[in-house]
Parts: structure tokens; sequence; C-alpha cells
């Protein structure tokens, strides 16, 4: 069973940065895709970005793609999400998650119900 546990959020004024983590437990294999959501109070989940833990290769919203990085630590088993330049807009629950796959690359895998686990979410508010 995977289990993932994101930590880093917190309150930063527009402009200023902060790092995401998600520490992953339980993995049985590399063939996995991972993935950053967020959801704001009153509106739907939104993806932010993809990344294939085997390869590396990531995608992004348009949204947040320029600002915002998804990264992994494989020696750790730790997925970081860099967000810079952060702006009021972006203040939400952000959450992370986790699908095995077993043929092909991930691809975007933008919604939600592609993944199959899912962290309890780290808080970001931003203040303008």
């Amino acid at each position: 069973q995977v289990q993932l546990v994101e930590s880093g959020g917190g309150s930063v004024q527009a402009g200023g940065s902060l790092r995401l983590s998600c520490a992953a437990s339980g993995y049985t294999s590399s063939r996995y895709c991972m993935g950053w959501f967020r959801q704001a109070p009153g509106k739907q989940r939104e993806w932010i970005a993809t990344i294939d833990v085997r390869v590396g290769s990531t995608y992004y919203a348009d949204s947040v793609k320029g600002r915002f990085t998804i990264s992994q630590d494989n020696t750790k088993n730790t997925l970081y999400l860099q967000l810079n330049s952060l702006k009021p807009e972006d203040t939400a629950m952000y959450s992370c998650a986790a699908v095995r796959i077993y043929s092909g690359p991930c691809g975007y895998r933008t919604t939600p119900t592609s993944y199959g686990y899912w962290g309890q979410g780290t808080q970001v508010t931003v203040s303008s």
C-alpha cells in the first residue's frame, strides 16, 4: 500500500516561494506517475503537474508553467513542488497523488480519477 505524506505548506506574501514535499512509502516498483493537485475553497480540484518517476518526464498546467517546478529525489522516495512567484490565487490545499502504471508514458494525467493514492494535503496561503 502506497502512503503519501505532504509537508512544507505555510503562509507567504505574494511574490514569495515555498517548497512542498511529498514523502512516499510502500512502493513495489519504479513504474509510477506522481502528480500535484490543489483545491481552493468552493472550487474543483485542479491539476498542477505530473512526473514520470522512472524517466523524470514532467508535465505542467499552463496556469503554473514557469513558476512551479515538480521534481523528485528517488534516493529519498520524495516528490517536490517548488512554488515561485506566488500569487494570492495560488492559495489552496495542495495534495500529491500517485498511480502505478504497467506500460506507456505517464502523459499529463490531469484528472484526479487517474490516480489511485493520495496524501492528506498541505495548506498554502498567499497574502497580497
